[in-house]
């Protein structure tokens, strides 16, 4: 059971890279496809100079978030803090690790992660709640598709 959940993650990983790996292959490939547009300009952004205080406040008092990329499949933003135990119905989750260190929920277990911990959290899976042994945390947070604003389900 366990070598099934560890194949399911790294597929995931690997699909996820590969993803990312020919989307500007695809750009060159399908003229059609960089004619339209997909609101992405090309930049450079240095995530390690960038702290909690610099990243726009949400609803949320703890946590900051700055949108790095939207488009119509994913979104990858950078974010700063904490937030209570919660969950995505309709959108799944990848965060990697930038700063900080601790220990959150993942699922129905508290996981430790630190600098360099790749988090996958399938749509529907509990996450949050995140105790910080050093901090703020930043991670890097994907979500597929887009989350709407009606996908957060705050969990007790």
């Amino acid at each position: 059971m366990r070598y099934k959940k560890t194949l399911f993650i790294a597929a995931i990983a690997i699909a996820f890279g590969a993803g990312l790996a020919a989307s500007p292959l695809l750009h060159e490939i399908v003229p059609a496809a960089h004619a339209q547009g997909n609101g992405l300009a090309p930049q450079m952004i240095d995530l390690l100079a960038l702290k909690h205080a610099d990243l726009p406040e949400t609803p949320n008092p703890e946590m900051h978030n700055r949108m790095l990329v939207n488009t119509d499949n994913a979104t990858v933003a950078l974010q700063s803090g904490n937030v209570a135990k919660h969950l995505h119905p309709k959108t799944d989750e990848i965060q990697y690790i930038v700063e900080g260190s601790g220990a959150m929920w993942l699922g129905n277990e508290r996981k430790e992660f630190k600098p360099g911990t790749l988090i996958i959290i399938p749509k529907g899976t509990a996450h949050g709640g995140t105790i910080v042994a050093n901090g703020p945390v930043k991670a890097i947070a994907i979500k597929i598709p887009p989350q709407p604003k009606d996908d957060t389900t705050f969990l007790q």
